[in-house]
């Protein structure tokens, strides 16, 4: 398998990729028992675009997330929720099987991956 660096994620799995992933997660957030109660019911198309445009930006694609809402500043944006080691767990099981239901390229897979562990674990913000 070739090693790819994350901006050459976006051109390997272009939009379509990032809305299947992003979908594949969203779809399964309302029925969880951990994650669920944390985004709000009525702005869940909201969350998934602002996911979605992020990993874009994020890996390559272009910049709509940083015109439309300036820089990320995940751990400022996400404080408000609490996310214990239990919801970091959670959000990397869902995020896995959205990446099982996306089928994306095995490059794209490796370089996601990486990235979700370790970000998900820097958004730790309350302790179990």
């Amino acid at each position: 398998m070739k090693v790819i660096d994350d901006q050459e994620v976006y051109s390997l799995i272009g939009e379509d990729g990032f809305a299947r992933l992003v979908g594949a997660f969203y779809r399964q957030v309302p029925a969880d028992d951990i994650l669920g109660p944390m985004y709000p019911k009525d702005d869940l198309e909201g969350a998934e675009h602002r996911l979605r445009e992020f990993l874009i930006f994020r890996f390559g694609g272009p910049q709509r997330y940083i015109e439309q809402r300036g820089h990320p500043r995940l751990r400022m944006r996400h404080h408000p929720f609490a996310i214990d080691q239990a919801a970091r767990n959670r959000w990397i099981q869902l995020m896995e099987a959205a990446v099982v239901e996306a089928k994306l390229p095995g490059e794209a897979v490796e370089v996601l991956r990486a990235f979700f562990d370790s970000v998900a674990t820097f958004m730790i913000n309350r302790a179990s």
